[in-house]
């Protein structure tokens, strides 16, 4: 503060008729007269205005509330015309968007829904990108792809190590371009895995969530200079209440319904949504290929059943052409999930105990 600034405080203090103590330090005095200087400002008011001091606050408070009022007129409006449109897309789908073209990235190809994935994808006039580990089945796939007269390629990854997904999606965008869609199909748990002794804890988490950052930094930040693109998560409906004896996978599950519902917020901030979109999938934990067997247990069989993998990657094609937020195989799943959740604790609890899966969903 100046001199000159400082020696108007002191004349206040003066004219306010207050005591400074000599002791008083200068900051000490610069805060006093300052509150001093606050009050006396507060404290005038002309004449005139304070007969009209009340009128004029109540009036102030009545165009507040009526604002409030507006807003939440507005929101009951949206409320209930995306209701509407939810009940009429259960009539009506919307219309599904071409892939062809497109530049698909899929991780986890060499085998399970990953595989189905990548051969449909391919034979919807998509150029795909088949990562995996496992190079001696991915070579297969890519082969088989080619061979049918569609476009695939194959690349080696490790998918917990940050620097092999940069060098892998760089691979990808020189060969193919820029990824416009991507699917990650690690971390999934199969049916048999449900039952087997699982891996360790770190292996886990690296795999099943912490490979999700690596790719999303290296692809999303791509995706927003183009203003264009597709993000699908998939995840076992285990994550949306846990897995028997299998509380890491169970964890890693309910972290990428966290990560969705992050990156989803992160697009609607900055207003991406309406040209990236994402897409979760909720795997129902008995989609079987061909050479795999159930061996999970049942109480009552006639409850579940299963659904081969190749008809789980149509469906979850079908609600990624149609932009859904959340897809459900099968369908009834997720709403279950959902509806149990709105159930007390305990009768949640009895009616896992009735149907004892093996698996806690």
């Amino acid at each position: 503060m100046s001199n000159t600034s400082y020696r108007c405080l002191i004349r206040l203090g003066r004219v306010a008729n207050r005591i400074i103590p000599e002791k008083m330090t200068r900051q000490d005095m610069i805060r006093h007269n300052t509150s001093i200087l606050q009050d006396s400002q507060a404290s005038y008011i002309p004449n005139w205005l304070e007969c009209h001091r009340k009128p004029v606050i109540m009036i102030l408070r009545l165009y507040s509330s009526l604002i409030l009022l507006w807003d939440f007129f507005i929101i009951l409006v949206y409320f209930a015309m995306q209701l509407l449109r939810s009940l009429y897309q259960m009539v009506r789908p919307p219309k599904r968007k071409p892939v062809a073209g497109e530049i698909v990235a899929i991780f986890g190809s060499s085998r399970g829904i990953g595989r189905d994935l990548a051969i449909q994808m391919a034979e919807l006039g998509a150029k795909v990108a088949c990562v995996d580990i496992n190079s001696i089945d991915n070579d297969t796939l890519v082969k088989s792809i080619n061979s049918s007269g569609y476009i695939a390629h194959a690349f080696e990854c490790d998918l917990t190590n940050k620097n092999d997904v940069i060098r892998t999606t760089n691979a990808i965008e020189k060969r193919f371009g820029y990824i416009t869609i991507l699917f990650h199909c690690c971390g999934v748990p199969s049916a048999r895995s449900l039952i087997t002794e699982p891996p360790p804890i770190q292996t886990t988490l690296n795999l099943s969530v912490i490979s999700h950052f690596w790719l999303l930094e290296a692809i999303l930040p791509k995706m927003k200079r183009n203003n264009h693109g597709h993000i699908v998560f998939l995840t076992s409906v285990a994550g949306l209440s846990g897995v028997k004896h299998q509380t890491p996978l169970s964890v890693a599950q309910f972290a990428v319904q966290g990560l969705f519902e992050s990156v989803l917020d992160e697009l609607r901030i900055e207003k991406f949504l309406r040209t990236i979109s994402i897409s979760l999938v909720h795997l129902y934990p008995f989609v079987l290929t061909e050479n795999c067997r159930n061996d999970i247990r049942m109480r009552i069989p006639c409850a579940f059943g299963t659904i081969r993998s190749d008809e789980a990657a149509r469906r979850i094609i079908d609600g990624v052409r149609r932009n859904e937020l959340e897809i459900s195989i099968p369908k009834y799943c997720l709403a279950l999930g959902h509806l149990l959740k709105l159930l007390p604790r305990r009768a949640t609890l009895l009616l896992r105990n009735l149907f004892d899966t093996g698996v806690d969903f």
